[in-house]
């Protein structure tokens, strides 16, 4: 009974592997293309596949069941010091192919050429836990795929970007594509805020960010991807002035960031709805988006919540504090940043227009900080300093007052000239070098008019 269940486990593990290539219709290169993942993913070879597909369209189900005395005769087709001898072999190189292990096999004697088979061995190292994708997982190149969870509301947050659908919100009614920012809680699963804006910038994160801040406190830490959206000196910044730390997710692992990818899969069935409601404005689908979110998500049992919590029972009945932070350091955090170099006149060119920083700083490079949506005046900062602001410059009919001069550019007073002073000296000092030479020339003429 018990090797009945047992084939008939590995019978569903081979259905599973082979089932992408049973569609109806699949395109050849399409099949090739599957096949070539799955022997990535598991190892397997894609002859053993070409085997799997060809036993079960003979037999079906039961096709893939490993026969009785063929299940014995492999076990026993490789002696157990010869499976002990590829078993190191693969740990002392986890990147070893079986044909390479085959190949030392031989070479070195163990074994006789053409003894062992590769689909054999390839079977008996998977089921002895060192296929190539088992090894994988844990070396330096892998990553294994496992499960985390914080333990309390406010300690990671995740944010992703979903393209939304089209809205007529362009000029003379052209419909433009609409993109929706999420930022989720990792230990509740509850979305702090979400929104569909009309554009594809770092502006929709930050605004998404601070409307979670302000309704929910400051997170411990974030975690990105690396979009210019989320990468950039602006997120630097902003987490820095407010505690935060900054993390990001390594390149070409979605792995990571699986719990907000879960959550826009669950968005796909209110685009679904949307597309039936066809809103006209973008308020509108917002509207629409947040009715949505309170009743189909944010309030329905969470299979990954303790006792399949809601998201919004599990974030609210949390008893981790959250943090506040003064409004002004908010605001301080989020405006934006640049460098600026002052010309000879004191100024600076922002955004087209010329911003006066002072005489002071001529030559000097100096960080402008700024809000997008007020930029008549510019917070200035440069080291040593205490910040101050820069109006626009406006130039009138008149040229206007000269800037008083700052007082460590004004004239000192001197009561002589030290370069004529100075000159004087090196002229005294250069006559000296000379004197011997003219008086020997004047000696020399004097004895020959003697002669």
């Amino acid at each position: 009974m018990r090797d009945q269940r047992k084939a008939e486990d590995i019978a569903q593990q081979r259905m599973e592997l082979i089932s992408p290539l049973l569609a109806d219709g699949l395109d050849p290169a399409k099949g090739r293309e599957i096949k070539a993942r799955i022997c990535e993913q598991t190892g397997i070879s894609e002859r053993t596949l070409r085997r799997y597909v060809a036993q079960y369209r003979e037999a079906g189900f039961d096709g893939l069941k490993p026969k009785g005395r063929g299940q014995r005769k492999t076990e026993d087709a490789i002696p157990s010091h010869v499976l002990e001898q590829a078993i190191l072999l693969r740990r002392q190189v986890p990147s070893r192919s079986v044909s390479q292990l085959i190949d030392i096999l031989e070479w070195e004697g163990i074994v006789e050429p053409g003894r062992i088979k590769r689909s054999t061995l390839q079977e008996q190292l998977a089921n002895r836990g060192y296929s190539s994708r088992q090894m994988k997982m844990y070396t330096s190149t892998g990553v294994a795929a496992r499960r985390f969870q914080q333990r309390y509301r406010n300690k990671l947050w995740h944010s992703d970007i979903k393209y939304g659908p089209y809205l007529p919100i362009g000029k003379d009614g052209e419909k433009k594509q609409v993109f929706l920012v999420l930022f989720v809680d990792d230990a509740t699963r509850y979305v702090l805020h979400g929104e569909f804006y009309p554009t594809l910038d770092k502006v929709i994160v930050e605004d998404c960010f601070r409307k979670s801040i302000l309704k929910h406190g400051v997170p411990e830490a974030v975690f990105f991807d690396n979009g210019s959206q989320y990468k950039n000196k602006w997120m630097t910044r902003a987490c820095a002035k407010m505690g935060i730390r900054l993390l990001y997710a390594r390149p070409y692992s979605p792995e990571s960031s699986g719990k907000v990818e879960r959550i826009n899969r669950v968005v796909d069935s209110f685009l679904a709805e949307v597309a039936l409601e066809k809103p006209q404005t973008l308020e509108g689908l917002n509207d629409l988006f947040q009715v949505w979110l309170t009743e189909c998500y944010q309030n329905r049992p969470h299979s990954a919540l303790v006792n399949n919590k809601s998201p919004e029972v599990a974030y609210r009945s949390d008893k981790k504090p959250q943090r506040f932070i003064d409004s002004d350091v908010i605001a301080h955090a989020f405006l934006h940043f640049e460098e600026r170099k002052v010309d000879k006149a004191g100024c600076i060119s922002f955004d087209g227009q010329k911003y006066e920083v002072g005489l002071p700083f001529i030559g000097c490079t100096v960080d402008v900080i700024y809000d997008p949506a007020y930029t008549d005046e510019l917070n200035i900062e440069y080291e040593g300093h205490s910040p101050w602001k820069a109006k626009k410059l406006v130039i009138g009919e008149r040229a206007g007052r000269r800037p008083k001069l700052p007082e460590h550019l004004s004239t000192e007073n001197a009561e002589s000239s030290r370069l004529l002073r100075a000159a004087k000296k090196k002229n005294e000092q250069r006559l000296e070098q000379y004197m011997p030479a003219v008086s020997y020339r004047n000696v020399s003429k004097g004895g020959e008019q003697n002669v």
